[in-house]
């Protein structure tokens, strides 16, 4: 087994189970490690520290798989994904919701892995250099553990080129023609398309806050910004909301809202889809005095790295800000960041700053994070990305 060695006083993390060591860290290690080999780590006083897999060109020069002195091979991958699926299991109502995250990456013990379950397909990232290796192995067990009719790849993330690791797309197992699937997420249905949708195709870290959005939208005026597919317009039409406007500059993507209201059976006269830019449109729904009941953010990501933080938290500010001037007395903003360098702390200090820019005093009530399917763990926060606050104008 191959050898990397720390530097004196660099096993702390390790101590604390944290699954990375970065490349200033390491003092040493054998020659010839190949991309994604698995190796063993040793305090600077050779004290074995962890098992790992290796990648030469990631900051993240480790990613642990396990902190004991054991072999990393099927029956590994076995336990450790029986072991996610059971998480699952404990945490989801399979009779009610058909789609949501089966293997979360570090959270599962499985660095760079992600698998989404949309009804009987799943959908994996194999974003870090150990994952990449052990590929095949890995859809060898999902085939045997969960029979799913199809696999279909979505490593098309930008931090498999940290990697060293080219973006790809494909079928992995099975067959499915056009990408479409539909999903049950309780009483209603969403298409899904898992070759071209965000992420995996569906934003399945928002279910349980699309329930509680639903829970306050009955008899209210909803502008649903960044809308993507329609989810929390057709969970806010669900419990009877008195109209929703959806913002998206996507025509592909209204598209699929359009067919999803339909699925639902939601009246035409219900909804609306604009074509926009949001922060755009937002500043042209102030300037024509428009007003809502209840307004809900959900960005994509703004913060790409630590040295966008300072230009992420003004685009956040100003586009709260904005959101907070065109809502009715008494009402509701829900706001998300999905950006994890993005602290709740100053998410906080972002919202309070954009009410006294607005004029507006607000309550906070309520905070909401993602859905219990996206595992976070003590020793690993950074699991912990998207964070949200529902404040109401006072």
């Amino acid at each position: 087994m191959k050898k990397v060695v720390l530097h004196k006083g660099r096993e702390k993390s390790l101590l604390r189970k944290h699954p990375w060591i970065f490349s200033g860290a390491i003092n040493s290690t054998d020659d010839n490690i190949e991309l994604g080999e698995t190796v063993h780590i040793f305090s600077a006083n050779n004290n074995f520290l962890c098992v790992g897999a290796y990648s030469p060109h990631s900051q993240i020069r480790v990613r642990v798989w396990d902190f004991n002195q054991i072999d990393i091979n099927k029956n590994f991958f076995e336990e450790r994904i029986k072991s996610a699926l059971n998480f699952r299991k404990s945490v989801i109502d399979d009779k009610k919701y058909n789609a949501y995250r089966l293997i979360n990456s570090e959270s599962d013990s499985l660095p760079g892995l992600i698998v989404d379950k949309y009804n009987d397909v799943l959908v994996c990232q194999f974003i870090s250099a150990g994952a990449e290796r052990w590929k095949q192995t890995i859809i060898e067990i999902l085939v045997e553990q969960l029979e799913p009719t199809a696999i279909y790849e979505r490593s098309d993330a930008d931090v498999r080129q940290k990697e060293g690791l080219k973006p790809v797309k494909g079928m992995l197992f099975g067959k499915i023609d056009s990408g479409e699937v539909i999903i049950q997420e309780d009483n209603l249905s969403y298409i899904v398309n898992i070759f071209t949708g965000h992420k995996t195709g569906f934003y399945l870290d928002q279910r349980e806050n699309r329930k509680i959005i639903s829970e306050y939208s009955k008899g209210k005026t909803v502008l649903n910004c960044f809308s993507y597919t329609g989810g929390f317009g057709i969970a806010a039409a669900a419990n009877q909301a008195e109209h929703i406007t959806n913002i998206d500059s996507s025509d592909e993507i209204l598209t699929i809202a359009e067919r999803n209201f339909q699925l639902n059976k939601i009246p035409e006269n219900k909804f609306t889809n604009l074509k926009a830019d949001v922060f755009s449109e937002l500043r042209k729904l102030k300037s024509e005095d428009r007003k809502f009941d209840l307004i809900i953010l959900d960005p994509p990501k703004f913060v790409e790295g630590k040295s966008s933080l300072n230009k992420a938290s003004r685009g956040y500010k100003d586009i709260i800000m904005l959101a907070m001037q065109l809502l009715n007395e008494n009402g509701l903003l829900f706001t998300f960041s999905c950006s994890g360098l993005m602290t709740p702390e100053l998410f906080n200090k972002i919202i309070a700053d954009a009410a006294i820019d607005a004029g507006i005093n607000f309550s906070i009530i309520d905070r909401l994070w993602q859905s219990t399917d996206h595992r976070v763990t003590t020793c690993f926060p950074e699991s912990l990305y998207l964070k949200g606050l529902l404040v109401k104008r006072d």
